[in-house]
Order: structure tokens, then sequence, then C-alpha cells
């Protein structure tokens, strides 16, 4: 179905219309994707002062979709859900970014009370650590990773989407996670702080 609308985009069809069905035809995907990533990765932001919901992010994403695809038409699913993935974690740690630059609040009267200090920031050290670590895993392996992890596919559906078995989803994705456990072992429940480290 998705792929209708692309090629209808990659001939001289108006481009805008298109455009906006497409993504009306995969709100649903989009609903679950931000849903998933809120609650996974940014939970801070479903809370005061953002209070941040799912619909309001995939308005959010949708747009930011929209003027994306002015210039960029993909031609194939599988570009799409990379473009999807993209623009949502531009859009997630935009918002987290803006909020983490606010100054805290304090009240006057209570100056004499150390200021409550909110350590659960969606952008902390270890969070930018393991979008590094996400970002720097080989083409192949960060395509799956994202799709299955983030983008919430299951491993039938990617394997439709890049065009190949469901044993080289299944290896890819565990390269992914083995790479990351690699980089990221010191982050495993139990391991001390700065253990794993390079001193």
């Amino acid at each position: 179905m998705l792929q209708r609308y692309l090629d209808a985009m990659a001939r001289d069809s108006p481009a805008e219309p298109l455009v906006r069905e497409l993504l009306g035809r995969a709100v649903c995907r989009l609903r679950a994707l931000s849903t998933n990533l809120l609650h996974r990765s940014y939970p801070r932001l479903m809370r005061p002062p953002l209070n941040l919901q799912p619909d309001e992010m995939v308005g959010a994403v949708v747009e930011r979709l929209i003027k994306a695809m002015r210039g960029f038409r993909p031609q194939t699913v599988r570009q799409f859900f990379a473009l999807v993935n993209q623009h949502m974690r531009w859009e997630l740690n935009d918002l987290a970014r803006r909020l983490d630059e606010q100054p805290r609040a304090v009240e006057l009267q209570d100056g004499l009370i150390p200021a409550y200090e909110d350590s659960d920031s969606d952008l902390s050290p270890d969070g930018r650590r393991m979008l590094e670590a996400i970002d720097d895993l080989p083409d192949e392996e960060k395509e799956v990773f994202s799709l299955v992890r983030i983008q919430g596919l299951t491993q039938t559906e990617v394997a439709e989407v890049l065009g190949v078995s469901v044993k080289t989803v299944q290896r890819r994705l565990n390269r992914s996670l083995i790479l990351l456990a690699s980089r990221l072992d010191d982050l495993a429940p139990g391991v001390p702080p700065g253990a794993g480290k390079s001193t």
C-alpha cells in the first residue's frame, strides 16, 4: 500500500496531496511508533511541564515530514521508514534539549532549601552515549536495529521492507546487539560506576 503512494509521488503527480495521503495511511504506524519512543526513551517529556502526548508528537512529525518530502521523495518503503525514524528522533531530541535548557524555577521563600535536581534527563551523558553507539553501528545493523527496536516492526515486516530473509534480519539484529553491548557494557545492571571504562 505505501509503495503505491511512493510510486505515484515519483511520477509527475502533484506531490503534496500525495504526501498527505501517504502520511494519513501511515498515521496508525506513526502513532504506535510515537507511543513506543515516548514510553521507552523519553518518558520525561510526557510529564510536566511539557505533558507531551503521542498524538501531539505525530502532528509535529507529520509537519516535519511534509517539509522534508518537498525536497526528497523516498522511492521505497525502506527509505520512507528511515526518513520517519530520523525525523522522530530529531523532534524528540529537540524537545528534550529545549526542556533541559529551561532554567529551573525556585521559590524565593524556599531559598534556604536546596533545589530538587531531576536526574531523569533524557539527554544525560549515558543517554548521549547510547544514541552515539546506535549511530555508530554499521549501516545494515543500524537499519535493522532502528526498524525492530525503535520503530517496532516485526522481524518478518522488516524482512519484507528490506527484501531479505528473516534469518538475515535476525543475524543483523544480533550483531547490532552484540556491538552495542560491547560499547555499553559498563551500563549493564549491577556493573559498578566506572567499570569497563578505560583509565
